[in-house]
């Protein structure tokens, strides 16, 4: 993993709305998730929290799969876990 991702993945998950929209997803144990069944949880409008999901998106933690006109979600365990290891380098 490179910097330019670290700072990526850093940046996206900076924002408190992005880390429970991760937890949530998480939580489904590899179920997918809508974004809809997130709106249900978090009281902010569905294009802002569809704008938070394309954040994520964006910086590969989430995986999209489009479902007819739904798209799902679940967490990118492979990038995580390649995040989580470079960030282990910094323990003490």
């Amino acid at each position: 993993m490179d910097t330019k991702q670290v700072e990526k993945i850093s940046k996206a998950l900076g924002d408190p709305y992005r880390l429970k929209i991760m937890e949530m997803i998480k939580q489904q144990n590899e179920e997918w998730m809508q974004c809809a069944c997130i709106a249900q949880s978090i009281d902010l409008a569905q294009s802002t929290i569809s704008h938070h999901i394309n954040q994520l998106v964006d910086a590969d933690l989430l995986i999209a799969v489009k479902d007819g006109r739904n798209v799902q979600y679940r967490v990118n365990k492979e990038v995580m876990g390649e995040y989580l290891k470079f960030l282990n380098v910094f323990s003490v």
